[in-house]
């Protein structure tokens, strides 16, 4: 029998909180993989999934009308964090600009994942980011 694969989903309306929402649930979501299923996190693991679902649940907030939609899933040694909206441009990295106040949260994301995807959905975009969950040579890049 094949285990069921640990994920969860939340539909977020993108108001105030809603950040802070889509981080405490990233923080349940692992704590429960964890605790109930063995899961080995790291806590570097569970800062760096928090900082990502916070930067791309801002950038959803701040760029698409509408609901968000976030799903983790826990897929062999990584977290998989997908975030869709409704605003079909896709984003892009900017060159480094030292005196740049703002607008790096794409950066520090590529800086921190394992794997990046964006892709246009019929409706909107998702994009899906993958991080280690354990310490090791590869999470020290």
């Amino acid at each position: 029998m094949t285990p069921e694969p640990i994920q969860a989903s939340a539909a977020l309306d993108g108001g105030v909180g809603c950040i802070a929402e889509a981080r405490r649930r990233a923080a349940v979501f692992l704590t429960h993989a964890q605790q109930e299923y063995g899961v080995p996190v790291s806590a570097r693991a569970l800062d760096l999934t928090q900082l990502v679902v916070s930067e791309l649940v801002t950038n959803a907030c701040k760029y698409a009308p509408g609901p968000i939609l976030m799903d983790l899933r826990v897929s062999g040694a990584l977290v998989e964090v997908s975030v869709w909206d409704s605003d079909h441009v896709l984003p892009v990295a900017r060159a480094a600009e030292p005196g740049r106040v703002g607008q790096h949260g794409l950066e520090i994301v590529l800086a921190v994942a394992e794997a990046f995807e964006a892709q246009r959905e019929p409706v909107g975009k998702r994009i899906t980011v993958r991080i280690a969950l354990a310490d090791g040579p590869a999470a020290a890049r």
